[in-house]
């Protein structure tokens, strides 16, 4: 990315983009802090995992994700 300034601009572009989809995604899917985590695997993530279970939206291969399914 740092070599091609193209290529750290569309990075920077794709980041941005992903932000905002988490941010629009905390508002259909209240409770679990899109906007503040991003996806990211944090604790208030993974919290409300436990405690809301998965959407449509989470993927089965995400860590966190795979062992929710498998204890349940």
């Amino acid at each position: 990315d740092s070599l091609i300034s193209e290529i750290s601009a569309a990075s920077i572009i794709a980041k941005v983009e992903r932000d905002n989809e988490m941010i629009a995604l905390d508002e259909i899917y209240p409770g679990y802090g899109f906007s503040s985590h991003k996806g990211y695997p944090t604790k208030q993530h993974i919290e409300s995992l436990k405690r809301l279970g998965i959407t449509d939206i989470h993927r089965i291969t995400f860590s966190p994700v795979s062992k929710y399914l498998l204890s349940n």
